[in-house]
């Protein structure tokens, strides 16, 4: 470091992570939560490949906390992995504020307690605290990884020129090329980065072995590394002539730079950090763990997962949206950081933060020039360039007037959490000039420490988010997600197929399955995958494990369950691999199974109904074949199957033949054909209604996902007026009462509730 800093205040910045841990501890989740929460769980668990672009960093790290004996469930010990590198990233944030405060707060005390101030802010901001809470992506350790480049960049800025200071540059390098293999979010503190090496030394930047390491870091990040593979020379892009110029640069203004060991290992870090795409991912798919998206166990699949061809994201020149939506979008998730607890006043907290954070980079910019920069740069990428990037759809709330948008199927604001967590920093600098500025203007009335201390008070304006998110941004008590998939798969009859929908009636029943063991031999077939080559081979190769009637609930352990042989699908891999995306067929035409009639209900099946087709004819009875409500109308609308489906509870059993209605078997309207003493039974003996239909402060926060829990509200109120009909007062009574706990929870009126479960996401 040069003479003219001090230390930085790691163990002030060790105290702030430890107490922001806290906070998070105290309100951590206590098992998984919707979306993709369940998936990264069981993949950290199981050492698998979540969904594009696999994640392999996330899952090693994971799996090894996962490993250390932290709590009693695995659940909770991911959930503190995602609280233990989001309190890191506060930390390193502090210390990034406490520098940048250098020239605007020359007292010490006040300038710590002004990072601090700041580093709450942002710590307790809803995004980043409710995310901080439980493992729902990965992008705690990519905010962990972007604040560290950071305050490396920082740091590099200050110490002494010479070897001591370039291996921070290879430090830095080796970081970014390993947080790619996790999420690209965390390169974006690569401006602030070059603002740093420019402004302090733009010699340094034009060094051979810099230009060199740079060049195969972006090569590494961006991949275009691999267009060589594979690939004639006319696909290679910009290696056709940039690595001849850039080695020819480097060949002419330093040949000797190739005999400096710095060189070698600047490459080595980049080459050893994006390995794990390249290594890890198809050396694992290869071994077949339960969960494998994409299974990229080839060189082009291994590229489609990287490259996340599964989404089939439109080029950013293709907008999805009109650009001034998507910046009132990113506005929308910024007024919910502050005091989404207080309602109105959530506005006025936007407002109150908004000018002391640009008043702070105001500031900054006035008294460093170099930080100023560097902060604007950061600012500019984690707001209007990630918003251009990102390119989402309408969001799930905006317009909500207009329902003719297309909108993303949940709220984005969690791709915002590296903004929103960097935030803070230029909250603190909003603090300490305003602290400066009343110190200043009290002037020589005062002594010094009293002018500052007088100061002070504005302070306390950090507590606003603790209080103001501190009900909705906890995820303190909540089961539901687990609760749910438990209640879904013991529905289901010994080594039965279940059918969902996408992705929260999937993902926690496969965290149920193989992270608590839960009704393993049950076979998961998801809609939305089945469109895909991988999901439907794997569910050929799947071989059900043996069911274990100690393990479930009482209505299975009253009989033998035999298991089946062979495979799901008597087609091969290779002929499931050429099941057509789109199938030509005359709506209402018949295709009979046995004594089952499908009759076709549209004029085009995708590659999943086909898929399903074969599923049925290849199992129907040889395994009992459920469809989840989630799955809503599907089969009825795609195969017209509504006279063979049962309800039973949350899912329909598919019955080979045309359901009679019976003293056990009647009609319910907006549920079909009901097995009552099966259902009654689910309901009351093996679900967590409870769960459900329990107190949460501001009732269900996350309206996407409250699809799942309206499946209850649907069932216990289908049911009701089920057993009203047929003269049951009091069992409709209290089947009612759980409907109407669940409604309130969602926010849906008595009058507008609905018997007929509501499609999944």
């Amino acid at each position: 470091m040069t003479g003219q800093h001090s230390s930085p205040p790691y163990g002030w910045a060790a105290g702030v992570a430890i107490g922001i841990f806290g906070l998070y501890l105290a309100t951590l989740a206590p098992t998984t939560a919707f979306w993709d929460t369940s998936e990264y769980i069981a993949a950290a668990a199981v050492l698998g490949i979540p969904h594009p672009p696999g994640n392999p960093l996330f899952t090693l790290t994971a799996h090894v906390f996962g490993l250390l004996p932290l709590a009693t469930t695995y659940a909770v010990r991911i959930n503190l992995f995602a609280a233990v590198t989001s309190a890191a990233a506060a930390g390193l944030w502090f210390l990034v504020a406490d520098r940048w405060l250098r020239e605007i707060v020359p007292v010490r005390w006040a300038r710590l307690a002004a990072a601090a101030a700041g580093t709450l802010v942002a710590a307790t901001s809803w995004t980043v605290w409710n995310q901080s809470t439980v493992n729902e992506k990965v992008y705690t350790l990519s905010l962990f990884s972007m604040a560290l480049v950071t305050w490396l960049a920082v740091h590099w800025g200050d110490d002494t020129p010479g070897p001591h200071r370039n291996r921070w540059l290879v430090l830095i390098a080796y970081i970014l090329a390993l947080s790619s293999t996790n999420h690209m979010m965390g390169v974006l503190a690569v401006p602030a980065l070059a603002v740093y090496v420019l402004w302090t030394d733009w010699r340094a930047a034009t060094e051979p072995w810099v230009v060199l390491m740079g060049f195969a870091l972006a090569l590494a990040i961006t991949g275009q590394w691999a267009t060589v593979v594979g690939q004639p020379p006319s696909q290679w892009g910009t290696l056709v002539w940039a690595t001849p110029v850039v080695v020819g640069y480097a060949l002419w203004r330093a040949p000797g730079d190739f005999k400096r060991p710095l060189l070698y290992v600047g490459l080595a870090a980049v080459i050893v950090g994006v390995s794990l795409n390249y290594l890890y991912l198809p050396i694992r798919a290869g071994q077949f763990p339960p969960i494998n998206e994409g299974e990229p166990t080839s060189w082009s699949s291994l590229l489609d997962v990287l490259n996340r061809e599964q989404y089939a994201k439109p080029s950013v020149f293709l907008r999805q949206a009109d650009f001034t939506a998507q910046l009132l979008n990113y506005g929308q998730y910024l007024s919910w950081q502050f005091a989404r607890d207080w309602g109105s006043f959530a506005r006025v907290a936007t407002v109150l933060f908004s000018i002391l954070g640009l008043g702070g980079l105001v500031s900054l910019l006035r008294r460093d020039r170099r930080a100023g920069l560097a902060a604007v740069a950061m600012f500019g990428t984690l707001t209007l360039a990630l918003i251009y990037y990102l390119n989402f759809k309408y969001g799930f709330s905006i317009y909500p007037e207009r329902a003719d948008l297309v909108r993303e199927v949940r709220e984005r604001d969690y791709f915002f959490v590296g903004s929103f967590a960097y935030f803070g920093v230029l909250v603190a600098l909003g603090f300490g000039a305003t602290l400066r500025g009343v110190a200043d203007f009290l002037g020589s009335r005062m002594a010094e420490r009293a002018r500052w201390l007088a100061a002070s008070p504005i302070l306390a304006l950090a507590f606003i988010p603790l209080f103001g998110n501190r009900l909705t941004a906890s995820r303190a008590n909540e089961t539901l997600p687990r609760d749910v998939a438990i209640d879904m798969l013991e529905s289901v009859e010994p080594y039965g197929i279940l059918v969902t929908a996408g992705d929260n009636d999937t993902f926690p029943l496969w965290y149920a399955q193989e992270v608590e063991g839960v009704r393993r031999d049950v076979t998961l077939a998801n809609l939305s995958l089945m469109n895909t080559e991988w999901h439907l081979r794997q569910l050929r190769r799947r071989a059900e494990p043996p069911f274990e009637p100690e393990g479930s609930i009482a209505l299975w352990q009253d009989q033998e369950w035999p298991r089946p042989d062979g495979p799901l699908f008597t087609m091969t891999e290779q002929e499931l691999d050429s099941l057509p995306l789109l199938f030509p067929v005359q709506r209402g035409n018949v295709l009979q199974f046995d004594s089952l009639r499908l009759q076709f209900g549209d004029e085009v099946l995708e590659k999943r109904d086909l898929a399903m087709l074969a599923l049925i004819r290849d199992n129907l009875g040889k395994r009992p074949i459920f469809f989840s409500w989630s799955s809503a109308g599907y089969p009825d609308q795609t195969f017209t199957l509504t006279p063979y489906l049962v309800t039973q509870g949350l899912v329909r059993k598919l019955m080979p033949s045309r359901v009679v209605a019976q003293d056990s078997v009647v009609w319910s309207q907006g549920l079909g054909f009901m097995d009552l003493p099966r259902t009654r039974e689910l309901l009351w003996n093996a679900y967590h209604y409870e769960s459900a239909g329990r107190e949460r402060p501001r009732g269900w926060m996350d309206p996407p996902s409250g699809t799942i829990l309206q499946l209850y509200q649907a069932v216990y109120t289908g049911y009701a007026a089920t057993l009203r009909q047929l003269g049951d007062t009091s069992g409709a009574a209290r089947a009612d009462s759980v409907a109407g706990t669940v409604r309130r929870e969602l926010g849906i009126p008595d009058f507008l509730s609905a018997t007929a479960p509501a499609t999944n996401n």
